[in-house]
């Protein structure tokens, strides 16, 4: 059975004058003809047109392509193993470059996808992004830190603002029990912990107790943390991580 030029080129995605070509220098001869001298393609002919287009896919030039198949000494299923060892790793290449694709798309550091002047509007003089390289080399392989990418590439500047308010909002109302002198392990100072633990968890990515635990003893560990949440009131950072530990034995236990 023999087939038209057309018909490959349907068969093969490749166009009508790419198969003149590979006739012309000698690539891919049609085995017939037809009686109008039509070029007509047999089995064996797609046999080779399948194996140029593997080595085409591969970056193979036309001259090297040739040198492969008309090699006297070549053996057919050898190649067919070459090809595929080579397909192999171009698949595992491509998808390298997909997972990175797809980094890039989840935000970047942190997901902070605003304009200089829309962070300089939400953060003022604070730079989103300072502890993107710390957040990444701690926990750039969990899916928390996956999730948090996801969610935080998704807000916009208004989201930002909601959220920061919604910080302030709960420092000024610590700020007021401390002042009242309620203990770390107080309902009230466990339900504000509660509370912090949500704001995570609806803004960031799924916070457990436990996680919320770790969290809370980076707060005293980590200086800049520690200045955050201290800036908010002297001595906040100790009396929060001592409130989750509480409020996490609570739910635990």
């Amino acid at each position: 059975m023999s087939y038209s030029v057309g018909q490959v080129a349907g068969f093969a995605g490749v166009t009508v004058r790419t198969l003149h070509h590979y006739d012309e220098i000698g690539l891919l001869v049609p085995g017939e003809r037809s009686h109008a001298g039509h070029r007509r393609y047999n089995d064996a002919d797609l046999d080779r047109l399948q194996q140029i287009l593997f080595y085409r896919e591969l970056g193979f030039p036309l001259e090297e392509v040739a040198a492969l198949l008309d090699d006297p000494a070549a053996d057919p299923r050898a190649q067919l193993r070459r090809q595929h060892e080579l397909l192999t790793a171009r698949i595992e290449q491509l998808q390298k470059m997909a997972t990175a694709v797809e980094h890039a798309m989840e935000a970047g550091k942190m997901g902070i996808n605003l304009t200089p002047e829309e962070k300089f509007e939400v953060f003022g003089d604070k730079d989103p992004e300072e502890h993107a390289e710390e957040a990444e080399r701690r926990w750039g392989g969990t899916e928390a830190y996956a999730e948090s990418q996801r969610r935080a590439a998704r807000y916009t500047k208004d989201d930002w603002k909601r959220m920061q308010a919604e910080v302030a909002d709960w420092g000024e109302r610590y700020d007021g029990l401390m002042a009242a002198g309620e203990p770390p392990a107080g309902e009230r100072a466990m339900n504000m912990a509660e509370e912090h633990r949500q704001h995570i968890a609806t803004w960031f990515y799924d916070c457990s107790y436990d996680i919320h635990r770790g969290l809370g003893e980076m707060y005293v560990s980590d200086e800049r943390f520690k200045e955050f949440y201290d800036s908010m009131r002297p001595g906040l950072a100790e009396h929060l991580r001592d409130a989750i530990a509480a409020n996490a034995d609570r739910h635990e236990g």
